[in-house]
């Protein structure tokens, strides 16, 4: 009996290891509720996952970029993100700017992202961009 526990602990620490050596990979991700992007990426941080941006992460997917430390996460050429003002659904289904959850997200990015987006007006309900050699300056390139 006690080697047989002594097998399934060491299983379990063997496959604990490997779940963290693992990569997420963001490819086209359109974003979402803030708070549930804020969830899903701290669960990703304690697992000590890394992630690879190799496509599209929109709105609320770059809150990664504010969440894992930039050491854990690389980017491929195809990489491309997009920011804009937070929002809600206002009256008659609209969207409406929320200021507050907008502040929120500007100050949670890191500082050269802040840099790029205060440089280029803000988060506004315009979506800016940030791919190819800007943002393979902030970031390190994914391993070939």
């Amino acid at each position: 009996m006690k080697r047989w526990m002594g097998l399934v602990i060491a299983a379990l620490m063997i496959a604990g290891s490997r779940s963290s050596d693992a990569a997420v990979r963001i490819t086209d991700d359109r974003g979402g509720l803030i708070g549930k992007y804020i969830y899903k990426y701290e669960r990703l941080r304690a697992s000590g996952q890394s992630v690879i941006i190799d496509g599209f992460c929109a709105s609320a997917c770059t809150i990664v970029l504010a969440t894992l430390p930039s050491t854990r996460i690389c980017v491929t050429s195809r990489a491309e993100l997009a920011f804009h003002a937070a929002w809600d659904i206002g009256r008659r289904g609209r969207a409406v700017t929320n200021a507050g959850a907008t502040r929120m997200m500007y100050h949670m990015y890191p500082a050269p992202v802040r840099r790029w987006i205060a440089g280029r007006g803000g988060l506004t309900p315009r979506t800016i961009f940030l791919r190819g050699n800007r943002l393979q300056g902030m970031y390190r390139s994914c391993p070939t």
